[in-house]
């Protein structure tokens, strides 16, 4: 498995600031592109830094991906007040999630 980890910066986010306003639009572009795994989008709500980590099957469906997934980080960062900072690519060491605690297109529980 391969990842994508884009950061952003942008605005801070007030607290009562919802993260799951746009994520059905990104989720539905990003989901049929062949090799998808998961995404996850992390925040800093004080500083307004992002950062989100797209997962592939392996480096070529993930390399295959870039014209379009340039574009809708472009139109995102764009859309949500952003700048991109960086776009680094990784092969996944290992991961683990728990079961049952993190289901794919979910959010977490709030803690």
């Amino acid at each position: 498995m391969f990842a994508r980890l884009s950061t952003y910066q942008g605005s801070p986010v007030p607290p009562e600031g919802d993260l799951t306003v746009q994520s059905e639009a990104v989720v539905r572009q990003v989901q049929d592109v062949p090799g998808f795994r998961g995404v996850y989008y992390l925040v800093d709500r004080a500083t307004g830094q992002a950062k989100s980590l797209t997962l592939w099957e392996d480096e070529g469906t993930m390399l295959a991906s870039e014209e379009q997934a340039t574009r809708i980080r472009e139109e995102t960062a764009r859309r949500e007040g952003q700048r991109i900072v960086s776009v680094e690519r990784f092969e996944v060491g290992f991961s683990h999630l728990q079961p049952g605690h993190l289901q794919p297109g979910h959010l977490p529980p709030e803690a």
